[in-house]
C-alpha cells in the first residue's frame, strides 16, 4: 500500500537546468570540467604589482592602492605606506550578465588623510579581452604604462592580467565578486567557498590493570580506590576496586576519542574515596598521545608500568623520593574501528581509522549546487527582509562551502565538487545557511550565528549509475509554529561508477570494519564516543580560516537526533505500522480464503496446497519464483527520483502545537513547573500504555513456559499426554496425510467453523503467568 502523496509545495520537482552534460558535443569539450553546473561568464583582473610610481607626499613617497571600475562596479586593493613598488595579487571578478558599461578602467591612486591623489590609469576595452578556458594555463600577466586623465603617458607601470572566463577558473574561488561589493574588510573572507577537511579521529582505549605501593594518608583504613582518566573535556572513572589494599586491581577499560594532531595529553589521577563526596589524590600521570602504540586488528598491545607523581597542592614543596607508586596500563590507539561523528542512519563514511585498512574506491560522486529560489527573509537590514545565503555539503571527512550570495532570495551559485566513494550504502548531506557574519561584526569575526535555511539527504545507493539527476529539493525546517518552507534548492547530482564488480560485491560486505565486530562496544559506549566526537569536529572546523560555524557543523551532524520528543515517537510508530502492514494484508487476505469469501480463489488455494503437500521439493522454488515475479512486477513502478525529507513520515503536519514547544525545549528544561508536570504527566501516560503492551508480551511467554513446569499440574499432564499420543500418532501417519488434513482443517468451510475460540486456545489462555506474582 503506497503512502498518501505529500503536499505540491512541500514535494521534489524534476528540473531542466541548462547544464553542460545535456549540451555537450564532439566539438566542445570545454564543459566538461564543469558540466553539472550552469556556465557563469566572469570578467577577471588580477592586479599584481606596480613600479616607479611617483611621489605625491612631501617625503616624495607614496601610499598607493588600486580602484578596478566596471561600469556602477568598483574594487579597491588594500593600500600599501610608502611603497613606490607595491605588489598586491588581487583578484577582481564582475558577473558579465550585469555589465552594462564597455570600457575596463584601472585606477593607482595614493591613499590620503583628506583626498586620495590620482597617479595614474589604464583603460581596456572590454571586446577586446582574450577568452581563457581551463584547462589552459593561467594568462600570463603584462606590464601596462599608466595615463592620465587625458590620455597621456605620465610616470609609473602597472601588471595586470585581464581575461573572460568561467566560475571553473582557478582564480575564482579567492576572487573579490563584484556581487558582493557590499561586503568589505575582514568580512571578505567569510563569503568565499572553500574546502574543510574532518579531523583524523581515533578512538583512544585506556586498560586500567593494576597499582602497586599505593601511599594512602590514613593507614588505619583499607582504602576504596578508582582512577579518573581525563582527555581534554572527557572524563571517565573506574569502579572502586574490589580488592581494598595498597595494591588494588580493575581491569577495566576506558575508551575516549581524540583527534589528529594530538593536543590533549591522557591524564591519569589514582583516588581514595574517603567520605561521600570527598577524594584524596594518591598519585597521578600524563602521557602524550603521541607515544602511544596505534593497532590495526584485535591483538594486545604490550602493557607498561607508569610511575605516579604524588599530588603536590598549592604551597607544597615537591620532595624527593626513592621510590614512587606505579600503575600498570595497557594503551593503544584502536585504528581498526571507524569514528562514528554523524547519526548511524545516515553515515557519509564507514571506513576505519586507519588508512592501511581502506578499501580502494569504487566510483566517484559528482554534485553540482546550481542556486536556490523562493528563499524567505532570515533577517532584517536597513528596514527590509534580506537573505545572504551559502550551502554546506558533506561527505566522508570533506566539507564544501559555497561562496555566499548577498542579499538575494534567488542565488544562483554553480559551483560543483567530487568526492571518492568508497561504499556505495551511505549518504550525502547539503544544508543551506544565512551568513550573520558579513555585516556589522564581520571585521571582528563575530556577529550572530548563521541561521539554518534547509537540508537535504541524497542516499547514493537510491542512485543509478551515469545518470544525472536533476532537481528541486524542498528546504523544510521545523519551528515551534510548525513545519515552514524556507524555499527550494536545485542541485545536480551524478556517481560513477569504476568498477561494478566490487560495487556488487560490496554488498556482501559488513557495514563497518572488523573491529565493530570482533570486539564490539556498547550501544552507550558508541552513544557516548559519537558525541564527543561531534564536539570535536565542531570545535576543530570552527577554527578552520574562514571558520565553518559550530552551529553550521552541528545541524549538519544531527547533534539532537538522539534526544527524545513526542514526534519522532509517533513517526517512529507508523513506520513500524508501515512496515508490518503487508503482513496485516496478506493475514486479511489468508482469513478470506479461509472463510471462502472468494469461491474460485480458494479452489485454488487447495489445489495449490495440494500440490505442494504432495511435492515438497517444489515449496523453496515457488516462494523464489514468486518473489522474483513480485520484483520485477515493482520495476514498473521504482523510483525515479531520489528520497527527500517527508513531512508525512516526519509526522511534522499533523503535530500539536506543545509538542513542537517540548521538541524546541532545552535539556534540562527551561519550562515553568505547571509546563513540566502536564508533560511528565502525559509521558507517564503513554509509558503506561507500553508498559501494559510488554508486560502482555511477558505472559504469552511464561505461558509458554508453563507447558512444561508443573507450575500448573492439571494443564502440565494434558499436555503431555498430548504430546505422548501425538508422537505415535505422528510416527505410524505419513508426513503428508498430516499435512493435508491440517491445512483442511485450516481452510474448511464457514458452515463447518463456529464463531467460539478453537481447543488449543482456550487451553492456552488458561495457564499461568508470573504475573500473579507481581507487587
Amino acid at each position: 500500500m503506497q503512502k498518501p502523496p505529500q503536499p505540491q509545495d512541500f514535494a521534489l520537482r524534476e528540473t531542466s537546468p541548462n547544464i553542460g552534460a545535456g549540451a555537450v558535443t564532439p566539438a566542445d569539450k570545454l564543459a566538461c570540467t564543469y558540466d553539472l553546473v550552469e556556465q557563469m561568464q566572469y570578467l577577471y583582473v588580477r592586479v599584481v604589482k606596480a613600479k616607479d610610481l611617483p611621489g605625491k607626499d612631501v617625503t616624495g613617497s607614496c601610499d598607493p592602492y588600486v580602484e578596478v571600475k566596471l561600469g556602477n562596479y568598483k574594487g579597491v586593493t588594500r593600500h600599501f605606506e610608502k611603497k613606490s613598488n607595491p605588489e598586491w595579487n588581487q583578484v577582481f571578478a564582475f558577473s558579465k550578465e550585469r555589465i552594462q558599461a564597455s570600457i575596463l578602467e584601472v585606477v593607482v591612486k595614493d591613499k590620503d588623510v583628506v583626498l586620495d591623489d590620482f597617479m595614474g590609469r589604464f583603460i581596456c576595452d572590454i571586446n577586446e579581452i582574450p577568452k581563457r578556458v581551463p584547462p589552459d594555463s593561467p594568462l600570463a600577466p603584462q606590464w601596462y604604462r599608466l595615463e592620465d586623465r587625458k590620455g597621456e603617458k605620465v610616470k609609473g607601470e602597472i601588471m595586470l592580467a585581464i581575461w573572460m572566463g568561467t566560475q571553473a577558473d582557478e582564480a575564482f574561488p579567492e576572487a573579490w565578486h563584484s556581487d558582493a561589493a557590499a561586503v568589505t574588510g575582514h568580512a571578505v573572507s567569510h563569503i568565499r567557498s572553500k574546502v574543510y577537511l574532518s579531523p583524523k579521529l581515533w578512538y583512544v582505549r585506556v586498560n586500567v590493570i593494576e597499582a602497586q605501593d599505593l601511599v594512602p594518608s590514613d593507614k588505619s583504613r583499607y582504602p576504596e580506590v578508582f582512577v579518573k582518566t581525563i582527555i581534554g573535556n572527557q572524563a571517565l572513572r573506574t569502579r572502586i576496586s574490589q580488592s581494598k589494599s595498597i595494591n588494588p586491581m580493575w581491569n577495566e577499560d576506558l575508551m575516549f576519542v581524540a583527534a589528529e594532531p594530538f593536543e590533549e595529553p591522557l591524564i591519569l589521577t589514582v583516588e581514595d574515596r574517603l567520605a561521600g563526596n570527598k577524594d584524596e589524590v594518591l598519585g597521578r600521570c600524563m602521557i602524550r598521545l603521541q607515544n602511544v602504540q596505534r593497532r590495526l586488528d584485535h591483538k594486545p598491545v604490550n602493557t607498561r608500568w607508569y610511575n605516579l607523581e604524588k599530588h603536590i597542592g598549592e604551597g607544597e614543596q615537591k620532595k624527593e623520593v626513592k621510590f614512587a607508586s606505579r600503575i600498570h596500563l595497557r594503551i593503544c590507539l584502536d585504528g581498526g574501528y571507524h569514528v562514528l561523528d554523524e547519526s548511524t542512519h545516515h553515515s557519509s563514511d564507514l571506513r576505519p581509522t586507519a588508512k592501511q585498512l581502506w578499501k580502494s574506491s569504487i566510483g566517484i560522486f559528482e554534485l553540482g549546487v546550481l542556486s536556490a529560489q523562493g528563499l524567505i527573509p532570515v533577517k532584517s537590514r536597513d528596514g527590509r527582509g534580506s537573505t545572504d545565503a551559502y550551502c554546506v555539503a558533506k561527505y566522508g571527512q570533506k566539507w564544501v562551502r559555497t561562496r555566499t550570495i548577498v542579499d538575494s532570495f534567488s542565488p544562483r551559485w554553480n559551483e560543483q565538487y567530487t568526492w571518492e566513494v568508497f561504499d556505495i550504502c551511505t549518504v550525502i548531506t547539503i544544508g543551506v545557511f544565512d551568513n550573520g557574519h558579513i555585516h556589522g561584526g564581520g571585521d571582528k569575526g563575530g556577529g550572530g550565528k548563521d541561521s539554518r535555511i534547509g537540508k537535504v539527504r541524497i542516499r547514493l545507493s537510491t542512485l543509478e549509475a551515469d545518470r544525472i539527476y536533476t532537481h528541486s529539493y524542498p528546504l523544510l525546517v521545523l519551528h515551534p509554529s510548525g513545519v515552514k518552507k524556507m524555499g527550494e534548492v536545485q542541485l545536480a547530482v551524478r556517481f560513477t561508477c569504476s568498477s561494478l564488480i566490487n560495487m556488487l560485491h560490496m554488498y556482501s560486505h559488513p557495514l563497518l570494519p572488523k573491529m565493530h565486530y570482533v570486539h564490539p562496544l556498547s550501544v552507550i559506549q558508541l552513544d557516548s564516543l559519537r558525541h564527543q566526537a561531534m564536539q570535536i569536529v565542531s570545535m576543530r572546523l570552527s577554527r578552520a580560516e574562514p571558520p565553518l560555524r559550530r552551529e553550521v557543523v552541528e545541524f549538519m551532524l544531527d547533534v539532537d537526533s538522539h534526544m527524545w520528543n513526542m514526534r519522532r515517537s509517533k513517526a517512529n510508530f507508523f513506520r513500524i505500522m508501515g512496515v508490518l502492514r503487508g503482513l496485516i494484508v496478506v493475514g486479511k487476505w489468508f482469513d478470506q480464503i479461509c472463510h471462502w469469501k472468494n469461491p474460485l480463489t480458494s479452489i485454488l488455494i487447495h489445489i495449490l496446497f495440494i500440490i505442494l503437500v504432495l511435492y515438497p521439493e517444489l515449496i523453496l522454488p515457488t516462494i523464489f519464483l514468486y518473489l522474483f515475479i513480485i520484483g520485477i512486477w515493482n520495476y514498473r513502478w521504482r523510483p525515479r527520483h531520489p528520497p527527500h525529507m517527508d513531512i508525512r513520515l516526519s509526522h511534522a503536519d499533523a503535530v500539536h502545537p506543545d509538542e513542537l514547544d517540548e521538541e524546541f525545549d532545552t535539556f534540562p528544561t527551561s519550562k515553568a513547573t505547571d509546563i513540566v508536570r502536564m508533560r511528565y504527566d502525559r509521558l507517564r501516560s503513554i509509558a503506561g500504555r507500553v508498559q501494559t503492551v510488554v508486560g502482555d508480551l511477558a505472559t504469552q511467554g511464561e505461558r509458554f513456559h508453563s507447558l512444561l513446569s508443573w507450575r500448573d499440574p492439571r494443564a502440565t499432564t494434558l499436555f503431555v499426554t498430548f504430546c505422548f499420543v501425538a508422537a505415535i500418532i505422528l510416527y505410524v501417519t505419513p508426513f503428508q496425510v498430516v499435512a493435508l488434513l491440517t491445512g483442511f482443517y485450516v481452510l474448511r468451510h464457514p458452515r463447518f467453523r463456529h464463531k467460539l475460540p478453537s481447543v488449543p486456545l482456550n487451553f492456552f489462555r488458561r495457564l499461568p503467568a508470573r504475573s500473579d506474582s507481581m507487587l
